[in-house]
Parts: C-alpha cells; sequence; structure tokens
C-alpha cells in the first residue's frame, strides 16, 4: 500500500513504498557486475524487460516497444507512487496522510550501454533534457498532481541501482519540503527587495568571478557560496523563468552543452565520481512566479553525510567553493 504520511513537527511528508524494496541492483560500491550488458532491462533489444513505454524518441520507421529509439521513458518498474487510484487525503488520529497517487518515471538515456550521460553527444543530451520538458507537460494536465521532481542518480553511492545512463521523474501530490522552503525564501526576499534573489545572485556571482565556473549567453554556472558538498554546482537560468516545462527550444540548444561540459569537468576533475542532479521547478499549480527561478543542482558524492549532518542540519564542506569552482574551470574537458 503506498501512500505519503506527514511529520507533524516539521511538515515533511514521507513516501511508504514497500515495493521499492524488491527493485534489482547492478550497480555495487566495489567491483561492477561482469557483464552488465547480460543484465542491463535498458538495453535496445530488451524493451520486453521493461512496462510499456510512455514516451520515446524513435528513428523512422521504428515501431513502439521495439528497438530504434533514442531516449525511452517507460513507468519505474518498483514505483515509489503510482498514478492509478484515487487522491484520498484523511487523517490517523493526530497523523496525516495520503494515498500515494503519483507519479515514477525512468527516463533512459541512450540505447547502447553507457554509464555516463557526459559521454553523449550534445545532440543527444539536448533530446534528453526535450524529454523531461514533454513529461512535465503532459503530467502537468493531471490535477491530482502538483509538482515534478526530475533527478538522476549516478553511481551506488549516489544511489543508482542499474548503471545504465537513466534520470527519473517522480511527480506527487504534494510540494516537497526543500521546493517549499525555497518558494518561501526567495518570496520573502522579493517582498522585501521588490527583486528576484535569484537575479542579484547571478548578477553578484558575475561580478566577484570567484565561484563561476561557466558563463553562456543563457546560463550561469557557479558553485554556490554556502555549498553544503563539496564541488557542489548549481545550473541558474539568466532569463527568468520559474517553470522548466516551459524552457524554449534556444534554452535547451545552450543547456545541452552546459550539462555536458560541466559533468565531463567532474569527471576528469574528480575521477569520475558519482553524483545527483535534480531540477527544482515550480509547482504545475501555480502561474508563472516572479520571484522563483528553476535551477538544476549537481551534487558529487565525495563525502558521506554523517550523525552530525542527520542530527543537525548542519553541513560540513571541507572543499570551500572558491577553490572548487577556480579548479572546475581551469579543468579541461578534451
Amino acid at each position: 500500500m503506498h501512500e505519503l504520511r506527514k511529520d507533524p513537527i516539521v511538515g515533511r511528508w514521507v513516501i511508504i513504498a514497500p515495493e521499492r524494496i524488491t527493485r534489482p541492483v547492478t550497480v555495487t560500491d566495489n567491483e561492477p557486475v561482469a557483464n552488465p550488458e547480460d543484465f542491463d532491462p535498458f538495453l535496445e533489444g530488451h524493451e520486453d524487460a521493461t512496462p510499456h513505454e510512455i514516451l520515446a524518441y524513435r528513428n523512422p520507421g521504428s515501431r513502439p516497444n521495439g528497438p530504434g529509439w533514442r531516449v525511452r521513458v517507460v513507468p519505474n518498474k518498483f514505483p515509489a507512487l503510482k498514478v492509478e487510484g484515487e487522491l484520498v487525503r484523511r487523517g490517523d488520529g493526530m497523523y496525516d496522510k495520503i494515498t500515494g497517487i503519483g507519479a515514477h518515471e525512468v527516463i533512459i538515456e541512450c540505447p547502447h550501454y553507457e554509464t555516463n550521460l557526459s559521454r553523449l553527444s550534445v545532440e543527444h543530451i539536448r533530446e534528453v533534457l526535450w524529454v523531461y520538458r514533454d513529461r512535465l507537460v503532459d503530467l502537468r494536465r493531471d490535477p491530482r498532481l502538483v509538482h515534478g521532481l526530475i533527478f538522476k542518480n549516478k553511481g551506488a553511492l549516489a544511489g543508482a541501482s542499474l548503471d545504465h545512463s537513466h534520470s527519473q521523474l517522480i511527480v506527487s501530490p504534494i510540494v516537497p519540503i526543500t521546493i517549499q522552503e525555497e518558494l518561501e525564501g526567495s518570496e520573502a526576499f522579493y517582498r522585501y527587495r521588490g527583486r528576484s534573489i535569484f537575479s542579484d545572485m547571478i548578477q553578484q556571482e558575475l561580478a566577484t568571478d570567484t565561484r563561476v565556473v561557466l558563463d553562456t549567453p543563457n546560463f550561469v554556472v557557479l558553485c554556490p557560496f554556502a555549498s553544503r558538498f563539496p564541488f557542489e554546482i548549481c545550473i541558474l537560468p539568466k532569463q527568468h523563468a520559474s517553470h522548466f516545462e516551459n524552457i524554449s527550444r534556444q534554452a535547451i540548444e545552450d543547456l545541452g552543452q552546459v550539462l555536458k561540459t560541466v559533468l565531463r569537468k567532474l569527471e576528469f576533475a574528480l575521477d569520475d565520481p558519482p553524483y545527483n542532479f535534480v531540477i527544482h521547478t515550480a509547482p504545475f499549480d501555480r502561474q508563472e512566479l516572479p520571484h522563483f527561478v528553476w535551477h538544476m543542482e549537481i551534487f558529487p558524492r565525495l563525502t558521506r553525510v554523517a550523525g552530525f549532518e542527520w542530527g543537525s542540519g548542519f553541513y560540513i564542506n571541507p572543499v570551500p567553493p572558491e577553490n572548487a569552482a577556480k579548479f572546475l574551470r581551469d579543468t579541461p574537458v578534451d
């Protein structure tokens, strides 16, 4: 029984998803699985090993759920949330819970065996990004669903269970607490200053230029001032936009090159680390927000979160973001 339960003290929602414990694992902290292609359900020609596709960018003449695709989206076989059913809110004494309605999809980023998104062509990465946009546009039509989070786990230490390059999308009936905190913080700044905190951040970072990794016509890539993790990266659009699904084709063109460059820098500078990335975007049920900007966060998994971090909410980062940014700026990608 999938459901969401709310922590009554801090207001954080938790997904209870018993089926997730049965998902297969081909990625380990130590030795890679021998001949991983033999166990790869995401490989072209293994389409019968996944649920039927929701969306695929295909070559002309190819048929659904068969070979000939370039990027493919399927329901997660072991979902955190399920799209079927009725959204019901109910109490359990002092506690609140919601039926586990939502969507959990897997974006298979390439048909051949590849572990690194960064090794795909820029054109291919652009298609992956465009698939993200297409799925958000489609799922926001469901009135039960409120927010979509796109994320990628690369490597066992980052939570990946399969090493074939893929990302995921979970759409939920509530706004996650991290997004809510960003929305409230940026709105408070906007009400006080009358302008977007993201715009101010971009202007200051470009002016000081100590934490900027990359500056392009449409995006600024930086190591945040209060980075929680070593080599944490944030990709911010220069053109104000609160919803990723409203991204323009021109921005996608630039973002594809930006993402490849940043991931290649991390790969070369840090010896191909495990990492997570997430796209923070505004909730579906809100119009364009003047105070919030969608953005992408990338976290190389170089340190482990331990007792102090879990207990306090503080993070201990041994690498100043200024040093991390300089190291990445100086790292060649060819």
